[in-house]
């Protein structure tokens, strides 16, 4: 599989929009289905693919919104991103035009770099890439 992330598109050939239906067929089944109500009446259907990939569709007729990356084979402008820290990270951010940056120590112990423009956070702990959420 292809884990090429494209910042706002997607991850591969796993692109935002796409329903439920349509990356089933391109990933097959995933190891995890759940359905979780939200705050607006609506339903977020979420597919988790082993604890790679986890996916989240949402709108009346459910498509993909948002994408939780944690294979370490995922790459960012060419590089693998799981291997590098935090002020690599921000630079290859910097490089490729995404400059403004907010950082927050989350309760639960994760640093989390979010680059709003590219609508992309990176959750790190003790400098060491634990995954990516990139939404469109």
């Amino acid at each position: 599989m292809n884990l090429d992330i494209k910042i706002k598109q997607g991850i591969g050939e796993i692109l935002f929009d796409m329903p439920v239906e349509t990356v089933v067929s391109l990933l097959g089944e995933p190891t995890r289905v759940e359905t979780m109500d939200n705050a607006v009446d609506e339903t977020t259907t979420v597919l988790q693919y082993n604890d790679e990939l986890t996916l989240f569709f949402e709108g009346e007729n459910p498509v993909l919104s948002c994408i939780d990356i944690t294979n370490e084979d995922a790459t960012l402008f060419g590089k693998e991103i799981f291997d590098l820290g935090e002020k690599e990270i921000v630079k290859l951010m910097v490089e490729n035009n995404y400059h403004e940056q907010d950082v927050d120590n989350e309760e639960w112990g994760e640093r989390r770099i979010t680059f709003n423009e590219g609508n992309i956070d990176f959750y790190l702990e003790d400098d060491e890439l634990m995954s990516i959420i990139i939404g469109k």
